[in-house]
């Protein structure tokens, strides 16, 4: 007896031509990884000094520019930062532990830079792993908002960008890197992280990802 053959086709709702989506303001989040004072004041991190180069003459710069952009549209901001739950760090993940990454809780080391200027009611979420969605309740809290897309920007671009763009995009994010406005300890390495995580998110420039807010939202 011949099994039955069935065609099966994806439903009309499923079917997405690009990533590529008019933003809405009231569904979008900018999200800044680990752009904190353990990360930008050298000796804390083996980190090169094209790292530092980069992010003083570009990322930093860049971020604050969507920012700028994000606040001026209403958009949600939101920080993350590397910090301990604990006063001994017993709640990092095995990782951090191994990796020895203990920014104590509430520490200078654990707070946003300054240039960044944060607004009282902009979220900050301390983090003890390299996903975002992992050691937080983000997830959560951007269900509870009503936000679909995250852009990301921040540090490191092979290790918690990364890991948080490839985790939001599983969770059902729209997610979108913003290709210079975050970096890591080489050029190579943040090229070669762009190249294996393209395929999760929406790839833009700080000019082309502020162009197309403001084409979007402010009309």
């Amino acid at each position: 007896m011949r099994s039955a053959e069935f065609k099966f086709s994806p439903r009309p709702c499923d079917i997405y031509e690009s990533r590529v989506r008019p933003f809405v303001k009231e569904k979008t989040a900018v999200l800044v990884v680990d752009v904190q004072n353990w990360t930008m004041e050298r000796g804390n991190l083996p980190l090169s000094d094209y790292f530092y180069e980069e992010a003083n003459k570009r990322v930093v710069p860049n971020i604050k520019s969507i920012l700028n952009c994000a606040r001026e549209c209403e958009i949600e901001v939101v920080f993350t930062v590397i910090e301990n739950f604990t006063k001994d760090g017993r709640d990092r993940s095995l990782d951090y532990k191994v990796s020895n990454f203990f920014v104590p809780k509430g520490s200078h080391d654990a707070k946003v830079i300054d240039e960044f200027k944060r607004r009282e009611d902009e979220m900050v979420i301390p983090k003890t792993s390299s996903s975002l969605f992992n050691s937080t309740n983000f997830e959560y809290l951007m269900r509870n908002i009503g936000i679909d897309t995250i852009i990301v920007t921040g540090f490191l671009t092979d290790q918690c960008i990364a890991a948080t763009i490839c985790d939001g995009a599983d969770r059902g994010f729209w997610m979108i890197c913003v290709n210079d406005a975050c970096g890591t300890s080489t050029r190579e390495r943040h090229v070669n992280a762009l190249n294996a995580f393209k395929g999760y998110c929406r790839m833009e420039s700080t000019e082309s990802i502020i162009n197309a807010i403001q084409k979007d939202i402010k009309k």
